[in-house]
This record gives C-alpha cells, structure tokens and sequence, in this order.
C-alpha cells in the first residue's frame, strides 16, 4: 500500500467514525449542518475540487461532477426539508471513496505482482579489471565486452558463454519453472538467474537491445494500445455521462411541472428532485470506465507472467477470435538444428564414416557440416585435411590422411562417376565414396520440437478450425513433418515473397470475423508477421527482426505456448463481456428503479460502488493464467 492509499484509508476510517459518532450527538439546526458537513468535507473535499476543475476546463460531465451534485443536492434537499437527515449524503461520497480506494489498491496490486513477475531488470554488470570485479551500469557495456555473472546474480545483457557451465533460472522470461542448463559456446539471454557456477559472458548485443530491455519495453507500452472494447467503453462514456445528467434534471423538473399543471395536484419537489439524485448516483459508469481497461492490464500482466508478451490489449482482443493457425516449419515446429539421424548401407564402422565425412566438411560454416562435426564429438585436427574441393550445389571432395574422400549429394557421386545406393528416408542425405568406391551414406534432418504435435492438436480443441504450415523445404520433407503433426494444409518450397501470398490467399477466403494468425522465428518471416491478421514470434531463438514485426512474442520458442496465449486471450475477453453485460444490466435495472422511486440512495450506492468492486475483482481474475 503506498502512501496516498494509506491517506486515502485514514480518511475514510475519520470519516465514517465522525458519521456513526454523529448519529449519537443530540444536536439539530445549523450546528448540526456544521457538525455533519466536517466529515463530509473530510472524505469528499478533492472530488469536490475535482468537479470544480472540470467545470471550469469545460469538462463537466464525468464521475466527480454527478459524486458531487448527487450529494450536494441531498444535503440542499435536507436543508429544504428541515429533515437533518444528511447521513445519506456522507455515506454516498463515503462509499464512493471506499471504492475509489480499493480499485486504487486492485489496479496497484496487480502492478506490483507484473513487476514482481517481471522483475528482471538487472541493476548491474560485472566486469573483470586487474583481477578484480567491477560493478558497472549495464546502459556502459559495449558489444564485444567479457562480462562476469556470478551465482545468484541476473544475466544483464544477451551474449554467447566463452568459459563455465551453469543452470539458469528461466521462470521470469518464459514463465517455466524448468532450469536450462547451459555450457560454453551457448548463447544466453538476459533476464535469466544464475543458479550454480560462474559464467563469463561475451555480450552480443547492447543493453539497450537485449531481451530484458525488450521485454520491459513490451509491457510497459502495452497499455497504450487499447482494443476496440476499450475504446467503445471510453466512446460509451462520453455519450452516457451527459444522457443521464440530462435524464436526471428531467426527472427532478418534469414530473412536479406535469402535477401543477396538468393534474392540478401538489408538485412534490423534494421528492422528485431526491429521485433525480439518486437516479444521478446509480448513473456513474466507474465499474465500466474502470474495470475494462484493469481487465485487459491483468491480462497482459498474466500472459507476461506465462512467457507470453503480448504487445497491447488490441493485439490481445484480436487473437481471442483465432480460427487458423499458420506455422513456419523450421523453428517454429521443428528445432531448426540438423541431427544424424542415421548411418545406412556403410562399408565401413559408423564412426570411421563420420570421421571422414567431419573432417572433409570441416572448412563448411554450412549448418550440414556443423551437425556432421557435432555427430563425430571430437576436436577437428585440420592438419589431417588436404586438396579441399568444394563443389557448388554438390558437396566437397578432400583428402584425409591422404585417403581420397567425397561428401555430397547424388550430383556429386553422378559427376564422380560412383554407383550410390538412394535412401528412401527423408531428410538430407549425405552420400560418401572412399577411394572411389561408395562408402554409405549419411541421414541428417531437422527435429520436430517436443510438443508440436501436442500443440496443434490443443489448438483444434481450443477451437481453431484450420492449420496451415508454410516452409521452403522440399515437398517430401514438408509433407511429412505436416503429416506426422496432424497439420491440416501444407505448402512447400516457398521463398519468403510466396510465403506473404499464401498468407494474404487465406486471409481472402477466411470467414468474416475470423483471424488468421501466423508463427514465425527467422528474418524472412518478418513479412509474413506483419501482413497476417496477428503476428505470434518465438522470441528465445528468433530474429530480432521476426520479434519487431510480430505483435505477440513467445519468450520460450515452446509451440504450446499459442495455445496458452490463445486461451489467455479469450479467458481475458470473456471477463470484459462479462463486466460490461454486468455493470450495465446491473445500472438500468437500478435506474429505472430509481426513476419510478423504489430504490433509495442506498441502492444507489450499491449500484455504483457495489457493482464497481464486484467488476474490478473480476477483472483481477485474468491475472491468473497458470492452470490454463
């Protein structure tokens, strides 16, 4: 609770002491006007300077204004009616307060449990001078710089691990509470907590550009994309607040004037003008105009607390009304990093065929050769290597140990003259000959994630009616990844130009009403992001450019988590629907009572206050996404 709630509860817990104090002083007349008008003053006083402030702006209508001519006017009618009765004018700015005080405290608590979630901007980064470590600010590090990240610290900038191994607590980025374990040569992104042992990090990127940087510039600017649910409530309330003021001197004027001179029987002024104030109490639309916006804020709060960043409460209203999900294969549903998958029809021991083929591609940066030199897990002597040929389009040919040795495709063993065994498996093949003569050959493809499969099919149970994977892989390797997940279209061989058509054929034929939303991981799927009706990026191993143009970041490059960002969306859309079919029904069942005279302000009050803090704990709800 910060300062101003703690000022704000001392005075309501004043004012309502002095009201009850009050009931039991035997005093009438203008000591008790003056005695009743301390505590009203005590707990009303800024709503009354703030309805002031708006009259003079020219911005009459709003929730102080009606607050304050409501209990104004009560207090004028007991003055009139010689009643002293001006307890109902307390307790209305005094409820009213009440619930001003605790949406305050909601809206806050949810702030802190973000920032309490997200609590993962690094105060500062260790650099190594004279054998000593230096606190340095993270905004000073240079691209380049050796940084030093000891147990129990946060990681403060993306780098690549260039000496110790340790496990990393990921929670605050993807939402899991699963520990990554990581080596030399890993890459590493900020955010994480060092759990165990010592990491000397070279840093990749600036502070200002690095995932911890993102990530809070993500939510901290999210709210100032509002949806379409929370424009219409703040249009509505624009409309609304002037209608009822209107109504309600109406009802104080019309009535009475139609009984003098029409009936021809007592005008009843003070009743009329008391119905009219009440009918102005019940009118506030706080548990709209509040409990919307606190709606969407929790949950982009929840979806960050998941791994799931979702860019605005636009983008997050959007992706509730997902009917097709378009993937990009390699990345997204398959790990993007090529295995040997298989060694067949070798001449040779397993080991020795790798060793060969490791060696012979060992000048390759090619992502091929990389999984060859993985899959022989030994340090390559260079010096064993000589009369490397490479051979565009086909493969390379060396020697090694001064044995002739060739890596390719089928192009390479036709162009060699060397009678090759097909492979019927899919994925790259790797043929060898040795000496001339055919060796076997190598099987090496790309690994579908762990939970692809899972993830599409929960997608078609969540309600998504069509899955579409697009990739520029061959028609062999692409049909069966697609089959093997349950996708339900595919289409191959696409350069990224093709793949924005595609994706702009679906949008045409989609249903009126459904989005089309698309998953991507690489630079060339930057296009796609942007044009698809809403852009979901895998954000720990996608491009920076993929990140920019989506509008939802996935933090742990885990296909399930569209299916949790998809279910947070529509859990946080039902709860606005929810709370707008509420607060309004809830206000013209109470105004038209207060209009024919049956509700007192004391409905009014719940009316106003009672729906509000019934609406803003609802909203709260859509912070809590973890079982969804």
């Amino acid at each position: 609770m910060n300062k101003k709630q703690k000022k704000m509860l001392i005075r309501i817990i004043i004012a309502a002491v002095l009201m009850i104090a009050l009931n039991f002083v035997p005093v009438t007349g203008w000591l008790r006007f003056i005695l009743y008008l301390v505590p009203y003053l005590v707990i009303g006083y800024d709503i009354l300077i703030k309805a002031g402030k708006g009259i003079k702006n020219r911005q009459v209508f709003d929730e102080s204004f009606l607050m304050a001519v409501a209990t104004i006017g009560a207090i004028a009618l007991a003055i009139y009616e010689q009643s002293g009765d001006y307890t109902e004018a307390i307790a209305v700015m005094l409820f009213y307060q009440v619930g001003e005080w605790f949406q305050s405290y909601a809206v806050g608590k949810s702030r802190r449990n973000i920032s309490e979630l997200m609590d993962i901007r690094p105060d500062y980064a260790n650099i190594e001078k004279d054998g000593k470590l230096e606190k340095v600010d993270p905004d000073e590090v240079e691209i380049g710089s050796a940084i030093i990240v000891q147990p129990g610290e946060k990681v403060p900038i993306d780098g690549v691990v260039i000496s110790g191994s340790s496990t990393l607590n990921t929670s605050a980025l993807t939402g899991e509470s699963l520990p990554r374990d990581v080596k030399e040569g890993d890459e590493i992104i900020s955010g994480c907590i060092n759990m165990s042992g010592v990491l000397k990090i070279r840093t990749t990127k600036e502070f200002g550009e690095s995932t911890v940087s993102q990530i809070l510039d993500l939510v901290e600017n999210a709210s100032s994309r509002k949806s379409r649910s929370e424009d219409f409530i703040s249009k509505f309330a624009r409309v609304y607040t002037p209608a009822v003021c209107y109504a309600a001197l109406a009802l104080a004027v019309l009535p009475p004037l139609v009984r003098m001179f029409v009936m021809g029987t007592d005008a009843a002024w003070g009743n009329w003008i008391y119905r009219a104030l009440t009918f102005l109490v019940i009118s506030c639309p706080c548990a709209l105009v509040i409990s919307i916006p606190l709606s969407f804020f929790a949950g982009i709060g929840g979806a960050s607390n998941a791994g799931v960043l979702v860019k605005g409460s636009n983008y997050l209203e959007t992706l509730s009304k997902t009917k097709c999900v378009v993937f990009d294969k390699t990345g997204t549903l398959t790990q993007g990093v090529f295995e040997v998958n298989g060694i067949h029809h070798n001449a040779m021991e397993d080991a020795k065929l790798l060793e060969y083929a490791a060696l012979a591609e060992s000048a390759s940066s090619h992502p091929i050769s990389r999984s060859l030199q993985r899959a022989y897990g030994k340090e390559i002597d260079r010096s064993r290597v000589s009369d490397i040929e490479e051979i565009s389009g086909n493969g390379v040919t060396a020697k090694v140990d001064g044995v002739e040795v060739a890596a390719g495709n089928e192009k390479l063993m036709k162009r060699l003259g060397i009678k090759f065994i097909p492979c019927h498996h899919v994925g790259t093949i790797i043929h060898m000959a040795v000496n001339g003569a055919y060796a076997g050959h190598i099987l090496i493809s790309d690994i579908v994630k762990p939970h692809s499969k899972e993830a599409v099919s929960a997608l078609k149970a969540s309600g998504v009616r069509k899955t579409v994977m697009l990739t520029g892989d061959a028609k062999k390797v692409a049909d069966q990844v697609a089959g093997d997940l349950g996708i339900d279209e595919v289409y191959s061989e696409l350069l990224p130009a093709g793949k924005v058509e595609k994706v702009e054929e679906i949008i045409r034929n989609k249903r009126e009403g459904d989005v089309v939303a698309f998953v991507g991981d690489g630079i060339n799927d930057a296009p796609v992001l942007s044009r698809a009706d809403i852009g979901i990026a895998m954000g720990a191993m996608g491009s920076d450019a993929a990140i920019e143009a989506a509008d939802v970041v996935l933090m742990d490059d885990d296909p399930m988590k569209i299916v949790k960002a998809i279910r947070i969306s529509r859990k946080c859309l039902r709860i606005v629907y929810e709370n707008i079919v509420f607060a309004i029904g809830i206000k013209l069942i109470c105004l038209l009572l207060g209009a024919v005279g049956i509700a007192n302000m004391w409905l009014a009050i719940f009316a106003d206050v009672g729906v509000m803090i019934i609406a803003v704990l609802n909203a709260i709800r859509a912070l809590f996404v973890k079982k969804l």
